[in-house]
């Protein structure tokens, strides 16, 4: 006989469900406590417990159970403990009130009360929610988190924030991509599997020149001939045009194509296989496969220059960066910088810690001066760490800053060392010698005016009013470096 029935079955309980699943009148204390442990495992798992499970009162649970999937609560409660928990304790509190409601009523009328206010209260609750959800998970653990707390960050400024750059992504698909491609421990899905060929067939076979001359065809001047064809007429004859007797003699010589005109030749040169030459003994090493998918550096501009619309899209490339880490269990280290000592360095883990980093930001506002040497070293630095020695550098700036020889070097180093790539995000008109300097690509936000806030006027509308992001490699290529100058202008 054990003594400590049913209390035995309390451990297997969270304490915020004994008082609920203790006291509530409904049913038998025992099967109360059996159910609830089921009810909640089932609820985490994204399902709408058994019928069966009612609690010892199959006349008031299964209207509150059908009040459950309705609202799809289950698919709510899915990777959220504590939302599942607390959908059982107002279940639990409204079946102890059917005792209070009686026998002012009928059972029926208050079994009836119940469910509608039990429908009610979680209608106001799950406003919303399903979509703050969504992006919570795809953001990071949320295990961890309070329902009292959850409800709290939902309502806060800095998650409307990030709801809103969330959205924004729609738009900006051409970035999200990029974003997911970053950093080195994959192999690229879009890169073919190599076959396995024979190293005797992949030697590069010596090839020769066979020009073949196209007589008459345009290419080079070689002299002057007779001929019929006005586009090839010297101007010596059409000037017989103007002449009243000379335009006679024009049309005799060309009805007999003894124009003077000039003569050109085409050559074109086709490479081709020589069967006659030596072949190369040296086997042709293959390009190694493209990698892509890993860790995430990211140096976030939050200067004063990025107040407004280049603001909203630097928040989104956070929220999709973090998106993708939390996805692939990819590490993302935020290195947000503004003027000299001010640098916020966080990793973006999938605790409290990394959504609290990720708040801190949305809810952050661009000011300040512009110093990129420390967030470039720190990235440098974190790369020698065995953690992110695979990882891309992505830089999201207007691109009005500048880097020191010691920077670039520093850069060149770790390009060298570890093969790191540098990405840029540009939120501008034009390319900076910053930017061209630093980055091996550049990928331009063109339309970055139509995400501005409402609040920020015409800024909000239209496309950047130039041609090309290139200007002053286009306009003023003298001016470049030789670093800024490998970027080819578009």
């Amino acid at each position: 006989m054990n003594l400590d029935a049913p209390y035995d079955r309390l451990p297997a309980l969270p304490r915020t469900l004994w008082l609920p699943a203790l006291t509530t009148s409904a049913g038998e204390r025992g099967r109360r406590l059996d159910d609830t442990r089921a009810w909640l495992t089932a609820l985490q798992a994204g399902e709408l417990p058994p019928a069966a499970l009612d609690f010892g009162d199959p006349e008031a649970t299964p209207p509150l159970r059908r009040v459950v999937g309705e609202l799809g609560l289950p698919a709510l409660c899915q990777g959220v403990p504590d939302l599942a928990e607390q959908v059982l304790r107002t279940l639990l509190w409204h079946l102890d009130r059917l005792v209070d409601l009686q026998p002012r009523q009928t059972r029926a009328a208050a079994i009836a009360q119940v469910r509608d206010e039990f429908r009610a209260a979680w209608d106001e609750q799950t406003t919303g929610l399903e979509e703050d959800l969504a992006l919570l998970q795809g953001l990071g653990d949320l295990a961890h988190l309070r329902w009292d707390a959850l409800r709290g960050q939902l309502r806060s400024r800095p998650w409307q924030l990030a709801r809103r750059a969330a959205e924004r992504l729609a738009q900006l698909p051409a970035l999200v991509a990029l974003i997911q491609a970053l950093g080195r421990a994959e192999r690229s899905v879009q890169a073919p599997p190599a076959p396995d060929l024979d190293p005797a067939a992949c030697r590069p076979r010596p090839l020769r020149a066979v020009e073949t001359r196209l007589p008459d065809a345009p290419g080079e001047v070689t002299g002057v001939h007779f001929s019929g064809r006005l586009d090839r007429m010297l101007p010596a004859e059409a000037v017989l045009l103007r002449h009243p007797v000379g335009a006679r003699l024009w049309r005799a010589r060309q009805a007999e194509a003894r124009l003077l005109a000039w003569q050109t030749e085409a050559i074109l040169t086709d490479w081709r296989p020589d069967p006659l030459a030596r072949p190369q003994a040296a086997a042709a090493d293959r390009a190694a496969a493209p990698l892509d998918r890993g860790p995430i550096l990211l140096c976030l501009d939050t200067s004063g220059s990025m107040r407004g619309a280049p603001e909203n899209i630097a928040k989104a490339v956070v929220i999709a960066a973090l998106r993708a880490a939390h996805a692939a269990g990819r590490g993302c280290r935020l290195i947000a910088f503004g003027g000299p000592g001010e640098l916020f360095e966080r990793d973006l883990g999938r605790g409290a810690a990394g959504l609290e980093a990720l708040l801190d930001l949305m809810g952050q506002g661009f000011d300040g001066g512009t110093d990129v040497q420390a967030p470039i070293e720190r990235a440098v630095q974190s790369v020698h760490d065995a953690r992110w020695r695979s990882a891309d550098l992505l830089i999201v700036s207007d691109g009005e800053f500048g880097c020191t020889p010691q920077t670039l070097a520093q850069l060149d180093d770790a390009r060298a060392r570890f093969g790191l790539r540098v990405q840029g995000v540009l939120v501008g008109d034009r390319e900076t010698l910053g930017l061209l300097e630093t980055c091996d690509a550049i990928h331009w936000v063109r339309d970055w005016r139509r995400h501005a806030d409402a609040a920020q006027g015409a800024e909000a509308q239209g496309f950047s009013p130039v041609h090309s992001k290139s200007l002053t490699a286009l306009y003023f290529p003298g001016a470049l470096s030789s670093r800024a100058a490998r970027h080819t202008p578009t």
